[in-house]
């Protein structure tokens, strides 16, 4: 179980740093390159999620205090933070890529990434916080 949880832990932390990172990049340049990031961003959130899934199952499973709690509030931002990313960030691409309106498409993409941004800043101060709750 312990190197399991190592594993898991190690590509959570990846993954995620990837992820938020590159979302808050995108928040920060107005979407620019976010047609290129948009994949591997979906592909990073995929892996934190199914890790996170696989770290709460290893070190919280059975218990919902308030430990617990707090770390299903992040999880549900991330959650949403990938929703948005694959709704509305996919639809920008869509018509960056189709060559339509890009300056409305960049901004659409550059919307989607400041809300994934903050979302992802919530799951992270929730990550931090639950180890003290």
């Amino acid at each position: 179980m312990q190197t399991a949880l190592i594993i898991a832990l190690s590509l959570h932390v990846l993954s995620s740093v990837f992820w938020a990172g590159s979302s808050f990049t995108l928040a920060r340049t107005g979407g620019l390159g976010g047609e290129r990031l948009l994949g591997p961003q979906i592909g990073a959130a995929t892996v934190a999620i199914v890790t996170g899934a696989t770290l709460w199952q290893l070190a919280h499973e059975g218990s919902f205090a308030r430990s617990e709690q707090i770390l299903a509030a992040g999880a549900i931002a991330a959650l949403v933070a990938v929703a948005v990313q694959i709704i509305v960030g996919g639809s920008a691409v869509r018509q960056l890529r189709s060559a339509g309106d890009t300056s409305a498409a960049r901004s659409q993409l550059a919307v989607a990434q400041r809300i994934a941004a903050a979302l992802l800043a919530i799951t992270a101060l929730c990550m931090g916080a639950a180890r003290y709750a």
